[in-house]
């Protein structure tokens, strides 16, 4: 007989009150833990730790209209062409009400920070790719935390499966299913200790840039492989050969691989010169 972890977690940390969510504590604990190892990272390198707040500001409206744009764009643009006024954090359905953070697109969020540090280093004068990689780094801790408030809300489940690890999420059915979230949460987190582990040995000898070419190489490469053990978000993706999250992972990954390169042959480059 096999036994399957059965997750009837609510979605609400005091379920009498309905609030606060699991997810919104999950993204408030990434955010945190991410500007702690940003200003680690800023006073190593003896950069003012009030840029951190302020570059925070900037990558949080960013990340947050990019993820919500990305959504309403990749994955149904014509309900909110429809109901324009949803695609701000509110519903008209039944009644007016807070829907919070919901409706987010992970890869509209990673074209929000882009742009958003873009933007913060042009006005504070700080070199853009510089910027990127020190981003790249913290990028997949929030993300872990993210996934892990999927995880709690019980979204973003994963296809069906008899893995001795599988999940039953008791609030969509009894069906034992593969734990998506909990697979992008782990390796969130390895990817973030990795390129911890990079930065402190290897940015004195790679050009700026590299450290974000690896980051969303390896992020969006096992991104578009995760969602193989997921269930496709919309109807719409299942009528097609790799689904929306796989097509817009590989545009990440193509740029990251052009980064490596580009920047692996100015280093070739220039130690040819010398």
């Amino acid at each position: 007989m096999l036994y399957y972890i059965i997750w009837d977690v609510r979605p609400e940390v005091f379920p009498w009150t309905g609030v606060p969510r699991w997810y919104g504590v999950f993204w408030a604990i990434g955010v945190l833990l991410s500007i702690t190892a940003t200003r680690y990272i800023f006073n190593n390198e003896k950069r003012p730790s009030d840029e951190v707040d302020k570059l925070t500001i900037y990558l949080m409206i960013g990340a947050l209209i990019g993820a919500r744009l990305g959504h309403v764009l990749f994955y149904d643009p014509a309900y909110y062409w429809q109901h324009p006024i949803e695609i701000l954090p509110v519903s008209l359905n039944p009644a007016f009400h807070f829907t919070g953070l919901a409706g987010l697109a992970s890869h509209g969020g990673g074209m929000g920070l882009i742009t958003s540090a873009f933007i913060f280093a042009r006005r504070k004068k700080l070199d853009f790719i510089w910027l990127l990689d020190r981003i790249a780094i913290v990028v997949p801790l929030c993300g872990a935390f993210i996934r892990l408030g999927n995880l709690m809300n019980s979204e973003m489940i994963g296809i069906p499966s008899n893995m001795v690890w599988a999940f039953v999420f008791t609030s969509v059915d009894n069906v034992p299913r593969h734990p998506a979230q909990l697979y992008e949460a782990i390796y969130c987190g390895i990817l973030f200790a990795v390129m911890l582990y990079l930065w402190r040995r290897k940015r004195d000898h790679w050009r700026n840039g590299t450290l974000f070419g690896v980051m969303i190489t390896i992020l969006f490469s096992l991104r578009f492989l995760d969602e193989f053990f997921k269930v496709n978000q919309e109807s719409f993706e299942n009528s097609m050969m790799l689904n929306m999250g796989q097509i817009l992972s590989i545009p990440f990954i193509l740029i990251g691989l052009i980064t490596i390169a580009f920047r692996h042959h100015v280093s070739a480059h220039d130690s040819q010169q010398s």
